[in-house]
């Protein structure tokens, strides 16, 4: 039996509290308190995911229309499961038997406690494994070297668009070398770029946590004096902005390089922002605001999927009207095969769209 006890829309559950119970409760609406032992907390959570999981997608009849439907799923499937949470005590200490010590992953991803606070388990599990990501750090070979992901910036983990801006052949130009990489996140292409010599790079993003990230990658790496990190923007705000112009010269580019989220649909959350690119903002504004920031015979590089192609929400076409009405022109493209294990797991329901996706390097300039 379970020592359920309802506080308004809230229940408090415990160890007895059974999967199917705290599954039914979570689907029409209602919060589930945990108060039990940690570890089964966490058995609880992916029992619910297992019963989340049953419910069959509905595949339509084009990729987009299954896309859509992956979305919708997937989306019920964090709401319910986000229901199922986590009191954290005024100094994000967490009293639940067998808990592990979680303040510092909290501090690092929600800034100093402001007090008692109540957190889905499902969130807090992946503020610890960001912590660890942080501690231990991704290998980036194209670096020598380990890039420490923040909570919420997306890591390079898929590592062939690093090594697409590793081996694309640096544009020459009369100036001296100098390069935007716009949404930096972690900081690892304004890296790539400043190990292949550039002599200046300036890195922007718009996020705060990006922007944190990839000043402390970047001090790690020992590349501070060369790598200046401003935002939030995308392009450098100029000079008047705030950019030293001994540091960035007439506030203009050699090169200018942007990795934006590959798939153009709305996020559903701040962790999602590394993905999806609602209306294909970021990309757009990249492409109108690239001719103007380029140095005479330097070069925009667009890092893009073309997972969107292949899923029905972006054409080619509307990509390439798209460089032409911004006044650009190809100047070569560069493909790599995608490396991840998702691309081979026939299960996933985009899977077709998966194993037939490129990650291009687009060299663009002014037409």
């Amino acid at each position: 039996m379970s020592t359920n006890r309802r506080t308004e829309n809230t229940v408090v559950i415990d160890d007895r509290t059974r999967a199917d119970t705290a599954y039914r409760l979570a689907c029409d609406g209602t919060a589930l308190l945990w108060q039990g032992d940690f570890h089964n907390g966490r058995q609880l959570l992916a029992a619910m995911g297992r019963r989340a999981d049953r419910k069959p997608l509905r595949t339509g009849p084009t990729p987009a229309d299954t896309f859509w439907s992956y979305r919708r799923s997937r989306a019920h499937r964090a709401r319910v499961l986000g229901r199922l949470l986590i009191r954290l005590g005024e100094d994000y200490s967490l009293g639940l038997r067998r808990a592990p010590d979680v303040r510092q992953a909290c501090v690092d991803a929600y800034g100093p406690p402001r007090g008692a606070s109540t957190v889905p388990l499902r969130e807090l599990l992946g503020v610890l494994g960001a912590r660890q990501w942080r501690e231990k750090g991704v290998a980036v070979p194209a670096l020598g070297a380990r890039i420490h992901p923040h909570y919420g910036v997306f890591s390079p983990v898929r590592g062939e668009y690093v090594d697409l801006v590793a081996r694309a052949p640096l544009p020459t130009f009369r100036t001296a070398f100098n390069a935007f990489d716009l949404g930096t996140g972690t900081g690892v292409l304004a890296a790539v770029l400043a190990g292949r010599g550039v002599e200046r790079v300036v890195a922007t993003d718009i996020g705060p946590r990006a922007l944190a990230c990839a000043r402390d990658n970047l001090a790690r790496l020992g590349l501070g004096d060369r790598v200046r990190v401003v935002g939030p923007t995308l392009f450098p705000a100029g000079c008047a902005g705030g950019l030293d112009p001994a540091f960035s010269p007439e506030c203009r580019a050699g090169l200018v390089v942007c990795n934006p989220p590959w798939i153009p649909a709305r996020p559903a959350s701040d962790l999602e922002l590394g993905v999806y690119d609602a209306d294909g903002g970021m990309l757009h504004g990249f492409l109108t605001g690239l001719a103007d920031r380029l140095e005479p015979g330097g070069e925009g590089w667009l890092v893009l999927s073309d997972l969107a192609e292949h899923l029905g929400l972006r054409t080619r076409k509307d990509l390439l009207d798209a460089v032409g009405a911004a006044g650009l022109r190809v100047v070569d493209r560069l493909g790599a095969r995608p490396r991840h294990p998702r691309a081979r797991d026939r299960t996933d329901p985009l899977h077709a769209a998966r194993a037939a996706e490129v990650t291009s390097l687009w060299r663009l300039a002014a037409a």
